[in-house]
């Protein structure tokens, strides 16, 4: 299968310039991205793609098998890589794309030269001297809610998930994003994303990373920002004065500025 069909990559920006590759994170797709694409397009060749599920990605290509881990995700990502033949692309993951952005770097060693991880979390659920933000019966509701009615735990999640509540336009998009995906397909990414636990991956990440956090975010606190900063080696963490798990849409302008100050420091 062509690979830039089944994920619907879209490049955009110069030919000649280095490589940004944007990857969405659950319930969304590559229009996410569309405010920050301006700014990373006047020096940048920016990547865009759908993981197999979302947005208008080939839906006869979604494996419920691959896609019960988030090693199927990253395959996704290094297939991408490898059709494009990218080298050393910087590799910027919102939400549980961060995690998938660490084990594709670590699956195509060569490809992706660079992280920017946009409220990662590397495990959702509570343990001990670790706070993920959810207690384990937490997520089993949250699972079992969606898995029943997803449509309504959109519209129930999606503005929680935005923040921003003098914005309602904001978490309405995200609702939209969300009710578009097909429940099933969703079900299963779902489980894959609030399931996962990539806290043992962090310590092998040997490439420069930008950890990218909001100041207040319901599903990724600050803790789990320190938390990964402390766990890769010579990361930065920066803290975007914004709220919500979605600053590509609340706060673009800050959050172009501080990719592209990281990318401005890099070798």
């Amino acid at each position: 299968m062509d690979v830039r069909r089944r994920n619907n990559v879209v490049v955009t920006g110069p030919a000649d310039g280095p490589v940004i590759v944007l990857a969405h994170g659950f319930g969304c797709d590559q229009n996410m991205w569309r405010l920050l694409v301006p700014a990373l397009t006047a020096r940048y060749r920016v990547v865009l793609f759908d993981y197999v599920g979302s947005g208008r990605s080939d839906l006869s290509a979604w494996d419920p098998r691959r896609y019960s881990t988030l090693d199927g995700y990253a395959q996704d990502v290094v297939e991408v890589c490898e059709a494009l033949d990218l080298r050393q692309a910087v590799f910027v993951g919102h939400s549980v794309s961060a995690m998938i952005g660490v084990l594709a770097a670590r699956g195509a060693p060569g490809r992706i030269g660079s992280l920017v991880m946009v409220a990662p979390s590397p495990c959702y659920i509570d343990d001990d001297g670790y706070r993920g933000g959810f207690s384990a019966e937490d997520i089993d509701e949250l699972l079992a809610s969606l898995e029943s009615n997803y449509l309504g735990w959109s519209s129930a999640m999606a503005p929680v998930i935005m923040g921003n509540p003098e914005r309602p336009e904001l978490g309405q998009e995200l609702t939209n994003s969300f009710c578009a995906t097909d429940p099933d397909i969703a079900r299963v990414f779902a489980r894959t994303t609030f399931l996962s636990d990539s806290r043992a991956d962090l310590a092998g990440v040997r490439v420069p990373t930008l950890v990218l956090e909001c100041a207040h975010d319901a599903i990724a606190p600050r803790e789990v920002g320190a938390y990964v900063h402390a766990a890769i080696p010579s990361s930065r963490l920066v803290t975007l004065a914004a709220t919500g798990h979605c600053p590509q849409l609340s706060a673009p302008d800050a959050t172009a500025e501080a990719i592209l100050g990281f990318l401005a420091d890099l070798p």
